[in-house]
């Protein structure tokens, strides 16, 4: 029977049997590594797509469509639209190949997939940037396939670009680590789910097959409910290499069968098991690659005792969003809630909270200005390690005599949106304080050159991970002379901290908007 009329996953079969010859041409097998976590949970193994030439998967289905090109094709050129990942492989091949390709891609993509497409393809690739999102830049590139006539190879939705993509499952199943009772694939158009779902039940066919999107991004889960492929409205950008409106027909016909169940896994969890592999295996993980394990870690108490495997399968991440990756995460796997306090406007009462409601919490960010005569609403984000710590505070809050409000997730928050009304300050001062990021450091300087000699007006701190914690204080006294006596007293460095000065005048302005 030809291929073309065998049902689609006996087809796809096939297609990997034939992608087995041909993907080694193009670059190497990639390593299957255990991830030992602490405690109790599942046995996990990381496919580390990672270490590919490209940094992802993405070469696999790319050099193995691109290797069927016939002569007259590869005369033709070719053409595609990617997010970053897909063009990295399109590239790699078109230089082994010697064929011209040119590769669309949204204008916002990061410079680091920019800069490693032309690093692959050389002379013969030719970036083209189009539209702010995937789906344009696919429009603009259908459009140069439709004027020139070069071949498009597309990014998930083509049988042997899935194929090419199922050649990562060969590798585990050879790997000899099997069977395993579970996969985590994450999903953008659903190219490397399909493929590798189909070779890991051909071998395994008990394996659970969990496909796994980000919260605003789950076009996958959308089609199996519809029964049909759906457009999303809106597309986080987040995960920006599964950021895609409509999964492709090809993988949805496949993984409508293959795929146990679906999972969507929030930007947090994300940026959680991207510190996990950090953590675990020095990987460095772009979002879309960590998804995976997010699932897992989400699931990891009903998971115990199983074995599963995830795909790390991509590394590709922007240096600037690594940054705030680093700094949202905070304390690391930890768990945490951002709460704004009520507090009267008095000196010393600030320290009283910490004192009492405070006292052996990590406090990862903290945010105050001064907007009342009479009243304060700090805000904390604390973290720790037993969700249930976090779950007591309101109530010890509330013995204390201090009312409160959950800001978890809140714009102004993540924004650092502090107001301060300078009308309501007297003789202010700003400071810079570095102190040693360990248990009471900051509270022992406030306790020891605070209390008593000022109100706090002004408090900005973020956690970084640093051995050194930053902050940018402000305080108010009540004559001149007290706050010059302070400043003239107060030690540049000391027990707990390393640093602690005024601001310089200009900056002293522009905080009170004068």
């Amino acid at each position: 029977m030809p291929n073309e009329e065998l049902p689609m996953e006996r087809q796809l079969r096939q297609e990997i049997l034939f992608a087995r010859e041909r993907v080694y041409r193009f670059g190497v097998a990639t390593p299957l590594e255990r991830l030992i976590l602490p405690g109790k949970g599942p046995e996990i193994w990381v496919k580390r797509e990672d270490l590919s030439a490209v940094k992802s998967y993405k070469w696999r289905g790319a050099c193995n469509r691109m290797a069927t090109l016939s002569p007259e094709e590869k005369a033709r050129g070719v053409v595609t639209a990617s997010a970053g990942n897909h063009a990295q492989g399109v590239a790699l091949a078109s230089r082994i190949l010697g064929v011209q390709a040119r590769v669309y891609m949204p204008r916002s993509t990061p410079k680091v997939k920019q800069n490693a497409v032309r690093h692959h393809g050389g002379e013969f690739v030719e970036i083209q940037l189009a539209g702010d999102s995937y789906d344009e830049a696919v429009s603009a590139a259908r459009a140069d396939e439709a004027k020139s006539g070069a071949v498009y190879v597309h990014a998930y939705d083509d049988l042997k670009v899935m194929a090419g993509q199922g050649t990562l499952a060969d590798e585990v199943v050879l790997s000899g680590q099997g069977p395993f009772d579970a996969a985590y694939l994450q999903i953008g158009g659903g190219g490397m789910a399909s493929g590798v779902s189909t070779w890991l039940k051909t071998y395994w066919p008990e394996i659970e097959i969990v496909g796994v999107e980000g919260e605003g991004q789950a076009s996958m889960t959308a089609a199996l409910a519809a029964g049909e492929t759906q457009t999303l409205e809106k597309v986080d950008l987040f995960c920006d290499g599964t950021a895609v409106r409509e999964a492709g027909a090809l993988p949805f016909e496949i993984c409508r069968e293959s795929l146990t169940r679906m999972e969507t896994v929030s930007n947090t969890e994300v940026g959680q098991a991207i510190r996990t592999l950090w953590d675990g295996l020095r990987a460095i993980s772009e979002p879309s690659g960590a998804m995976g394990l997010a699932a897992v870690l989400k699931n990891r108490e009903a998971l115990e005792g199983k074995k599963v495997l995830v795909v790390l399968c991509g590394a590709n991440v922007d240096f600037l969003q690594l940054g705030h990756i680093a700094q949202s995460m905070g304390a690391g796997a930890k768990s945490s809630r951002t709460l704004r306090v009520n507090i009267p406007e008095r000196p010393g009462t600030m320290l009283k909270l910490l004192d009492t409601c405070f006292e052996g919490l990590d406090i990862a960010d903290f945010q105050y200005g001064k907007t009342s005569a009479d009243q304060a609403w700090p805000a904390f984000t604390i973290s720790a390690d037993d969700q249930k710590v976090l779950e007591e505070l309101p109530e010890k809050m509330e013995a204390n005599g201090f009312a409160w409000e959950d800001l978890t997730g809140a714009s102004d928050i993540s924004f650092r949106a502090i107001a301060l009304r300078e009308d309501l300050l007297s003789f202010p001062a700003f400071l810079k304080l570095h102190f040693y990021e360990r248990a009471g450091a900051l509270h022992d300087f406030l306790d020891r050159h605070i209390r008593g000699s000022a109100s706090m007006c002004y408090f900005n701190y973020r956690q970084t991970g640093e051995r050194i914690g930053r902050a940018l204080i402000g305080l108010d006294f009540s004559s001149a002379e007290e706050r010059e006596r302070f400043l003239a007293t107060i030690p540049s460095h000391g027990d707990g901290y390393r640093l602690c000065e005024p601001v310089d005048d200009a900056t002293h302005r522009r905080l009170l908007g004068i």
